[in-house]
C-alpha cells in the first residue's frame, strides 16, 4: 500500500469522526426545548412522530418519505446518490444540451451550513404536572387596583372602567383555578361599544401595559374568509403568539383585542358574496368559543416554508370594540315605536337630542346593525362608553400621567421655558373640539395648529422665559404672553411677541 492511499484512509477516518460527532451535537440539541419540524409538511414532531434525519439538520416526516420514495422509485435514485461521477455526467451532458442553468444536486455539497437554511423550530409545549398552576391567583390584582390604575390615564369612562377591571380579574381567577368545586367557570368574552375618539382602543392599551400577560391588538377590517386575499380569521391568534415570544403556553393564556369590529358586520341590499362580512362572522365563531387552532410561526399566512403551532383558544379572553356609527338609528327607531299620544305620553322628538342613547343598546339592535346571533352569543358582557362632553375634553387635556399639554411641557422645559395654560385656552379647546365632533383625537389635531407658531419662534430668543396660552390666542383674537427673563428674575412687565395669526 502506497503514502497515498494511507493518507486517503486517514482522511477517510478523519470525516467519519467528524460525521458522528455532529450526529451526538444534533441528539445533544434535540433534548432541548424545541422539537424538530418536517421540511416538507412543516408539521411539528409532537403531530408526526419520529422523524427521519437527513444532512444539514433536515427531517423528513414518515408520511413525506414514504410519498417521497414512491414518486421517484421508477429511477435509480440509490444509484445517483451515491455514484458523484454519474451526477457530474449527467450534468455535463445537460450543459452540452444548453440546459446550463439547471444542474442535479449532489447531496454531499450540502454539508455544513452553507446549503439549505437550518430547520425552523416551535417551542415544545411543557407537559402539565398539575401541580403548579399556570398563573398564582395570589399575585392577581383586585379589580379596585386595575381600576385604579387606568384612572392615571383614562379621564371618565367610569363604567366601562369598571366592567373591564371585573372582567379581567375573574378571567385570570379562572385560568388560575380552572374548576371550583367541579364547576366550569364559563369564559366572559366582551364587546364594547362607544362612538369614535371616546378611548376604546387607548382603555386596552393601557390595560395592556399594566399587566404583565401577552395583549395582541387586530383590526376586523383586513378580515376575510379562508382563501381570499386578506388576513385569514387565524392571524388574530399568531399576532397573540408573536407578542408571547412564539410561547405557545404564555399565549394561550393572552388577551386579543379587536378593533372596529362593526366593519364586518352582514352587508345590506348586496347580490356578491360577503368575504369580509357575515362569512369572517362566522369564522370567529370557534376562536370565541374555544377550539385548537393551528396558526403559522412568525408569518401572517400558512404557506409550505412556516411551521404551525396548535394554540387553544379556550383561555384566550377576546375584547372586541366597535363605533357601530348607525346603531344609534336603529335605537331610535325601536324607542320611537314606544311613544303613544295623549297626557304624559312620551314624544317621538324626546330620543333626537339624547347624546348617550347607546346605553339603551340591545341585543336585538345589535341584530338589527348586521351581526348574527351567534357572534353576539360568544359575547355575553356588552357595554359602552359614553361620548366626551366639554368637561372631560379639558380633563384629558390636562389631568393624565401622559396628557398632551404635558408632552409639550416637556419639550419646552428642554428649551428652559416653562409653558403654562389659563382656564379660559382650555375650554377654548375643549370647544372647538366638540364642533369637529371626532372625539378626543380632535385635541391632538388642534393643539399642533395652534403650537406651531410658538415652537418656531421660541428657539430664536434665549431671553423668554415663560410662555400664557390665553383663550384669545386660541380664538385667533389676540397672542400669548411671553415672559422675558431679567437678571433679578422673571420681569413683571408682559410683552405680547407674537401677534395675532389671522
Amino acid at each position: 500500500m502506497s503514502d497515498f492511499d494511507e493518507k486517503d484512509q486517514s482522511e477517510e477516518k478523519k470525516e467519519l469522526e467528524n460525521i458522528d460527532t455532529e450526529e451526538k451535537k444534533g441528539e445533544d440539541k434535540k433534548e432541548s426545548d424545541y422539537e424538530d419540524v418536517c421540511f416538507i409538511c412543516r408539521r411539528p414532531e409532537s403531530k408526526t412522530g419520529k422523524m427521519f434525519k437527513l444532512p444539514n439538520n433536515i427531517t423528513v416526516c414518515n408520511d413525506c418519505m414514504h410519498k417521497t420514495m414512491d414518486t421517484v422509485s421508477q429511477f435509480d435514485y440509490q444509484g445517483m446518490l451515491n455514484n458523484p461521477s454519474l451526477i457530474d455526467d449527467l450534468n455535463k451532458t445537460m450543459s452540452d444540451k444548453g440546459y446550463s442553468g439547471i444542474r442535479f444536486v449532489n447531496i454531499a455539497d450540502l454539508q455544513g451550513e452553507g446549503g439549505i437554511p437550518n430547520k425552523q423550530r416551535v417551542r415544545k409545549k411543557k407537559p402539565k404536572t398539575g401541580e403548579e398552576p399556570v398563573l398564582d391567583i395570589k399575585n392577581i390584582p383586585p379589580p379596585h387596583k386595575i381600576k385604579a390604575q387606568l384612572d392615571d390615564y383614562v379621564i371618565g369612562q367610569e363604567h366601562a372602567k369598571k366592567v373591564i377591571s371585573v372582567a379581567v380579574y375573574n378571567h385570570y381567577k379562572r385560568v388560575a383555578t380552572g374548576t371550583m368545586d367541579d364547576i366550569e367557570i364559563e369564559k366572559s368574552n366582551m364587546l364594547m361599544i362607544g362612538p369614535t375618539g371616546c378611548g376604546k382602543t387607548y382603555l386596552v392599551k393601557t390595560l395592556a401595559r399594566l399587566l404583565d400577560v401577552p395583549l395582541a391588538i387586530a383590526d376586523a377590517t383586513s378580515l376575510t374568509e379562508a382563501g381570499y386575499i386578506g388576513d385569514d380569521i387565524e392571524s388574530v391568534i399568531s399576532k397573540l403568539l408573536a407578542a408571547a415570544d412564539n410561547d405557545a403556553e404564555k399565549a394561550e393564556r393572552g388577551i386579543v383585542f379587536i378593533d372596529e369590529i362593526d366593519k364586518i358586520a352582514k352587508k345590506k341590499n348586496t347580490t356578491s358574496r360577503d368575504v369580509s362580512g357575515e362569512s369572517v362572522q362566522q369564522g370567529m365563531l370557534r376562536l370565541l368559543e374555544g377550539a385548537d387552532v393551528e396558526v403559522p410561526v412568525g408569518a401572517n399566512s400558512k404557506n409550505a416554508m412556516v411551521p404551525l403551532a396548535t394554540i387553544n383558544t379556550r383561555n384566550i379572553l377576546f375584547i372586541c370594540g366597535g363605533a357601530f356609527p348607525d346603531l344609534e338609528e336603529i335605537i331610535k327607531q325601536r324607542l320611537k315605536k314606544q311613544t303613544s299620544i295623549g297626557f304624559n305620553a312620551e314624544l317621538k322628538d324626546k330620543f333626537d337630542k339624547e347624546k348617550n342613547i347607546l346605553r339603551q343598546v340591545t341585543v336585538e339592535d345589535l341584530k338589527k346593525f348586521g351581526m348574527i346571533p351567534e357572534f353576539i352569543g360568544r359575547l355575553p358582557i356588552i357595554y359602552t362608553l359614553a361620548a366626551l362632553d366639554k368637561e372631560m375634553m379639558v380633563k384629558i387635556l390636562k389631568e393624565p400621567k401622559n396628557a398632551i399639554l404635558k408632552q409639550y411641557q416637556k419639550l419646552l422645559e428642554l428649551d428652559e421655558v416653562k409653558l403654562e395654560f389659563d382656564d379660559g385656552a382650555l375650554e377654548a379647546i375643549a370647544e372647538k373640539a366638540m364642533e369637529k365632533d371626532t372625539g378626543a383625537r380632535a385635541l391632538r389635531a388642534i393643539i399642533e395648529e395652534f403650537m406651531l407658531d410658538i415652537m418656531y419662534e421660541i428657539p430664536k430668543d434665549d431671553n423668554i422665559g415663560r410662555v400664557i396660552i390665553t383663550r384669545e390666542y386660541i380664538q385667533g383674537t389676540g397672542g400669548p404672553i411671553i415672559d422675558i427673563r431679567s437678571v433679578g428674575g422673571e420681569n413683571p412687565d408682559h410683552l405680547r411677541v407674537i401677534e395675532d395669526k389671522q
